[in-house]
């Protein structure tokens, strides 16, 4: 349970970060616990995002070394983020959304925290969707 909680927090940690500055500041943190994350901003109409943000999680998680290049780790991240962004889902369709998603790996424990602002006209809402994978881990 500790490593799952502690990739958990981690994602939603990046997720919530503010600025490129505050990401690599929890990324050198994160590292110093055998923890390796990523964040990706994302925006737009929900339901046109969701492959894009699906896909950007991916590919980001590879190029930050979050994920290696194979089937078990791309699918892990893949399932995450659907899995998180469904959760979201219900405030979210037909609505602008714009925010992060949060990438977090600890040996074989991954983490997708998404943070959403729901726009409707002044009446913003505030959504996080959050899903765990297991793939394995190899050094």
């Amino acid at each position: 349970m500790f490593g799952s909680k502690k990739t958990a927090s981690s994602a939603v940690k990046m997720a919530l970060s503010e600025s490129r500055e505050e990401e690599n500041f929890l990324k050198s943190e994160f590292n110093k616990i055998n923890i390796r994350s990523v964040a990706v901003d994302i925006g737009g109409e929900y339901e046109a995002l969701i492959k894009k943000v699906v896909e950007r999680a991916v590919v980001a998680a590879k190029r930050e070394g979050v994920i290696k290049e194979n089937h078990y780790d791309e699918g892990a991240i893949a399932g995450a983020a659907r899995e998180a962004l469904s959760q979201i889902l219900p405030k979210a369709l037909g609505l602008n959304v714009g925010g992060k998603i949060g990438i977090a790996r600890q040996d074989d424990h991954i983490s997708v925290a998404v943070f959403l602002g729901i726009g409707l006209l002044h009446l913003d809402e505030v959504a996080i969707g959050l899903a765990h994978r297991v793939s394995p881990y190899k050094k």
